[in-house]
């Protein structure tokens, strides 16, 4: 799949050292752009992400360790690879814990997780980010999000995450509204079972997960820069799928 030129852009995936996360950086290596790699712990994973991003064509690529809940940790990250790469103009919001359990039975800990995680994470690397995005010609903001979140799921065993997931939608919007004046887009890419899930139900549309192929279209199309116009969008990547309220 042919993407926009990213020769000259740097380019940040949050939890890119596996997952979704990965094949995301990986599809902007594919483009040229010079990459960095976070991880919270898995540093050998993010070593060899590393390896296969300047393989596949990535300018420059560099692996970063940070908390996204922590704004300290947060703005050395963002440091580091400004010194090393330049300031950030792609930043793709994909960190996000998941707790598939009754919310009765959640721990607060638990549940403070998901939402830090999720919604703080997606707040802390954006506000860190968009000053230098502001200034500039050019900047991309995407946050994952879930597909229950245009389609009203309802749904208790998995309440934080969609609660979480819900916000950053609305984070999406709020954010994308407050930047009209510049430059900059705010999008939203939210699949509902992708193939590195734990498990999949028993029913999927078009039989299958997404591919992680599947999101990479929707990413392309928010970096364009013939896609400027395009702000305060979430792109669902679900085949279709109509939940049940439960």
């Amino acid at each position: 799949m042919d993407g926009p030129d990213l020769s000259d852009r740097t380019v940040l995936v949050t939890g890119s050292a596996a997952g979704v996360g990965r094949e995301l950086l990986l599809a902007t290596a594919d483009c040229g752009a010079k990459t960095a790699v976070h991880y919270h712990t898995s540093a050998d994973a993010a070593r060899e992400v590393v390896d296969e991003a300047l393989e596949r064509g990535a300018s420059d690529a560099m692996p970063i360790q940070g908390d996204v809940t922590d704004p300290e940790s947060v703005d050395g990250l963002f440091a580091a690879i400004e010194s090393e790469l330049g300031s950030v103009d792609v930043l793709v919001n994909n960190v996000g814990d998941f707790a598939p359990s009754h919310w009765t039975d959640l721990e607060f800990e638990t549940w403070n997780r998901v939402l830090e995680t999720n919604v703080n994470g997606t707040y802390l690397c954006s506000k860190r980010a968009l000053p230098a995005m502001r200034t500039s010609d050019y900047g991309r903001i995407v946050n994952i999000g879930y597909a229950s979140s245009e389609k009203g799921l309802v749904n208790p065993t998995n309440f934080p995450y969609f609660v979480a997931k819900a916000g950053v939608l609305m984070f999406t919007r709020m954010l994308a509204a407050d930047t009209q004046d510049t430059d900059v887009t705010v999008n939203a890419i939210s699949p509902y079972v992708v193939e590195n899930s734990d498990e999949f139900p028993d029913e999927l549309p078009r039989g299958r997960p997404a591919s992680f192929e599947d999101l990479v279209g929707p990413l392309y199309f928010f970096l364009d820069p013939d896609s400027e116009y395009v702000s305060g969008e979430n792109i669902e990547v679900d085949g279709g799928w109509l939940p049940e309220t439960v």
